[in-house]
Parts: C-alpha cells; sequence; structure tokens
C-alpha cells in the first residue's frame, strides 16, 4: 500500500517494477548526496528510502546510515538489497528514531505528503541542531501538461479528476521549514523533462503513478481515457519515438537551528 504520508491510499506499488522501470527516480537523485557537508561516519536517515539505491549510496559515501519507507513492498526489497542496513517501515510524518541524527536525506517523496506541516515537525523532532535535511521532490507545476490534459478528457467523460500530488513552490515550502527550525540554505525549483520508456512510456507513468484519480473509473474507459490523453500530448510530450513527462523539481537544504 503506498502511503502518502498523512493520507493512507489504497494502492499497492508493485516495487520490482517501479525499481526497474523508472530508474531515473534514483539516477537524478544521486545529484543530491553532494549537497551534504557532513564527516564520515554521521548518522542519516533515508526517508522514502524505495528500494535502497541511494540508501547504499549513502552508506558509500561514509555515512552511518538507516532506511525509512511506509511501503511494506519497498522495504522487503530494500531489506534484500541492502540487508546490512537497517530500516524502518513508518510513515515520514510519524516515524520515531532512538536519537536524532546528524543528517536527512529524501528524494522524490515529499509531494506525496498532504500535511508539510506535520512532515516538518517531524523532520525536525529526528534532526540534531545543526544537523542537515537535504531532499527533492515535485515542485509546482510538475507533470502539469499531464494533468491538464487528463482533466480535459475525464471532464468529457464527465468524470471529475482529482489531483493527489502537494505540489509546492519555494515560497510555499520554505515558509514550512522555517516554522519548525529548519532554515533553508540552497533552494531551486527547476524543469527536468524526464524520458520514458519506451512506446507505452506515458501509459505505464499514469498507471504507476496516478492510481487514485483512476480507481473508480472501469478498466475499459480508463484505457480509452489514457489513450485520448496519449492523443493530446503527443505533439508536447512525445519526441523521437519516446515519451517525456514533464517535470518540474524543487531542491532544498536546510540547517535545523535549535
Amino acid at each position: 500500500m503506498i502511503a502518502r504520508q498523512g493520507v493512507i491510499m489504497n494502492i499497492e506499488w508493485n516495487a520490482g517494477d517501479y525499481h526497474k522501470n523508472f530508474s531515473f527516480v534514483y539516477k537524478y537523485g544521486e545529484e543530491l548526496l553532494n549537497l551534504f557537508t557532513l564527516q564520515k561516519g554521521a548518522r542519516v536517515a533515508d526517508v522514502g528510502c524505495g528500494s535502497a539505491v541511494l540508501t547504499k549510496e549513502l552508506r558509500g559515501a561514509g555515512y552511518d546510515v538507516c532506511g525509512i519507507d511506509s511501503s511494506t513492498q519497498m522495504i522487503e526489497l530494500a531489506k534484500n538489497n541492502a540487508p546490512d542496513i537497517p530500516f524502518i517501515c513508518a510513515d515520514a510524518t510519524q516515524f520515531r528514531l532512538e536519537e536524532p541524527v546528524d543528517g536527512i536525506f529524501s528524494n522524490a517523496v515529499f509531494h506525496w505528503i498532504d500535511d508539510h506541516e506535520a512532515l516538518a515537525e517531524n523532520l525536525a523532532r529526528n534532526l540534531r541542531a545543526g544537523g542537515e535535511l537535504v531532499c527533492e521532490f515535485g515542485g509546482k507545476g510538475c507533470a502539469e501538461a499531464v494533468h491538464s490534459a487528463l482533466e480535459d478528457v475525464f471532464k468529457a467523460h464527465g468524470l471529475k479528476y482529482k489531483r493527489t500530488f502537494n505540489f509546492k513552490s519555494i515560497g510555499e515550502f520554505a515558509p514550512v521549514l522555517e516554522r519548525h527550525s529548519l532554515v533553508p540554505v540552497y533552494c531551486t525549483l527547476f524543469p527536468r523533462p524526464t524520458r520514458q520508456q519506451g512506446e507505452d512510456g506515458l501509459k505505464n507513468w499514469i498507471f504507476t503513478f496516478l492510481k487514485e484519480p483512476f480507481s473508480a473509473v472501469p478498466e475499459g474507459e480508463r484505457e480509452q481515457i489514457i489513450a485520448e490523453a496519449e492523443r493530446d500530448l503527443r505533439p508536447m510530450l512525445y519526441k523521437d519515438g519516446e515519451w517525456y513527462i514533464d517535470y518540474v523539481r524543487i531542491r532544498v537544504k536546510a540547517i535545523k537551528v535549535q
């Protein structure tokens, strides 16, 4: 079951397929590691660790790392991929560590979380004074072409399209952190068109990441809606035989001040 922290969504991850078909999630996250200025041996929690690809990178950088994820399937896969790393199955707004850590890392997670106030409060609770938060997630305008096209097609079918992600701007997210003693020292919002695999790349992306809006749509109509969205989006997002999702990311480093 996917946990959108603060809200539980009745959606099952296929952890193996996610790990195989959406490796770009981890690839782009590798750049984030360079934002840490922690010493080797520092204790770091990877919040939303998924299959532990980046958790292992953090350990390789010399950190004493643990992984946290709300998906039991992802935690099982993470333990298989990194049996010598400790993992915790817990919600990002509710996990509790034995003692505050030196760093918290998170990639491609926070846009799943409805309550960013509860998130920031819990991150601060588990981070020592002077500790570093490094994160990246979907920002304002992420996949807007896809969501807008689906809204139009849903409407044509007499249905309402429900947007399920919490995409914030820097101006919206930074004050949330500051209210919980997390002071941003680096923030950027940037476009990153992201290639999908194969002719069915858009369809596969929708099936993986947009399950909730389609949860009450009959299977046959679901296929029709996606086909119509593909038709409308092809001039914008299909190039040289491949689909690209119009991602926008927000990347932040913050310091815990008290």
